[in-house]
């Protein structure tokens, strides 16, 4: 009998670190920040806190919380060195609150799970301060802006990242059990603002709904031009960041699903198939980033893949040069441009494959855009 107390104790000590290990908050939406810091820093010569250190991250994240509640982008957030060392490097324009390149809601989302394993009310103080700058940025429309563009704006996840963030804890995410009532009724409301603007600025084609754009006209919610090379045109990442939220709402109005079945629609009508996209290496190492080139192949067994960007009248697939001369193919880009910025992907893949079964379960007629 001592030998199976012996094991039920090792058993039980074996699971309650399970669980520890299990709710250690993952870092991975800090990827974009990270990624744009190590753009301008190709040396780094320091420290980084491992992804266990969570407590060291989250004090890393208070540091660099600015004095309206959200954050600055593009900075690595777990780096182990002096937060006033790294501010003084930066452009002072740099280091505004922004929700671009998924930042201030990844924060706060990040700062609600440590405050639940330590209980500490640093980490809940500072989630709030965050939410706070949210509710106060969302504009009449019910959209944030990035910051690159004075309008409401999808690109980068700026607007669905924040309202996901809104719909986890409507919907009741664990991690913000700890919200008072007044705090879920002023983010449900503005979560059902920011729902509406979805539905207002999905681009419509001969009174046909189709997906949506980068960014908008602040006065009449037109597709609008970002930086030089963003110009108005139908985006499918972005579009596909809403789809995901749309998707994930419990109880769906009909708006909804419609403007998710439609959206399905057009994204298999403009798929592009017999291309691929490959990635060369290069005989000289250019960047420590973008260790590659990239290529179109002619490939009749490759799988659908699509542009990020697509005309508003035809849906002809294009791309821009970084001066903002609209291109057809990807070899009339300069080599920053053609790895720099994303012009195929994948994104609707997911997308089609949880559409399976949403629909199954909202669409009264099961659109099957496999034909």
């Amino acid at each position: 009998m001592k030998w199976i107390r012996c094991f039920l104790c090792v058993l039980c000590i074996l699971v309650g670190c399970s669980k520890v290990f299990a709710a250690i908050p993952s870092t991975d939406a800090f990827f974009y920040s990270i990624h744009g810091w190590n753009l301008t820093h190709p040396v780094r010569e320091y420290e980084r806190f491992a992804p266990g250190q969570y407590v060291q991250i989250a004090d890393n994240l208070i540091a660099y919380q600015n004095d309206d509640g959200g954050w600055p982008k593009n900075i690595d957030w777990l780096a182990n060195v002096q937060p006033g060392d790294v501010v003084k490097s930066i452009y002072f324009k740099k280091l505004r609150s922004t929700v671009d390149n998924w930042n201030t809601y990844t924060q706060i989302e990040y700062l609600a799970q440590v405050y639940v394993l330590t209980a500490r009310s640093c980490y809940k103080d500072a989630a709030l301060r965050g939410l706070q700058y949210l509710l106060n940025t969302q504009d009449s429309h019910g959209a944030w802006w990035g910051s690159d563009f004075q309008g409401p704006t999808l690109n980068d996840n700026a607007t669905t990242g924040v309202l996901r963030l809104f719909l986890k804890i409507v919907q009741g995410d664990e991690n913000f059990n700890w919200l008072s009532q007044e705090w879920q009724e002023k983010i449900a409301l503005s979560l059902t603002r920011g729902i509406d603007f979805l539905l207002k600025s999905q681009i419509v084609q001969s009174g046909v709904k189709t997906a949506w754009a980068q960014q908008y006209t602040m006065d009449d919610l037109q597709p609008a031009k970002g930086r030089k090379y963003e110009l108005p045109a139908i985006s499918v990442w972005e579009s596909c960041n809403v789809l995901e939220l749309l998707m994930e709402i419990h109880e769906p109005s009909p708006q909804v699903i419609n403007a998710v079945g439609s959206a399905i629609l057009w994204l298999k009508s403009v798929q592009i198939n017999g291309l691929r996209l490959e990635q060369v290496k290069l005989k000289e190492k250019v960047g420590t980033e973008y260790p590659y080139d990239l290529v179109i192949i002619n490939d009749d067994s490759a799988r659908p893949i699509w542009a990020r960007y697509y005309e508003l009248v035809d849906n002809t697939p294009f791309m821009c040069t970084k001066q903002g001369k609209k291109v057809y193919s990807l070899s009339e880009l300069d080599y920053d441009r053609r790895v720099g910025y994303t012009w195929y992907g994948y994104w609707p893949e997911k997308i089609f494959e949880k559409y399976d079964g949403w629909s199954m379960q909202y669409m009264t007629t099961n659109i099957n855009y496999n034909k």
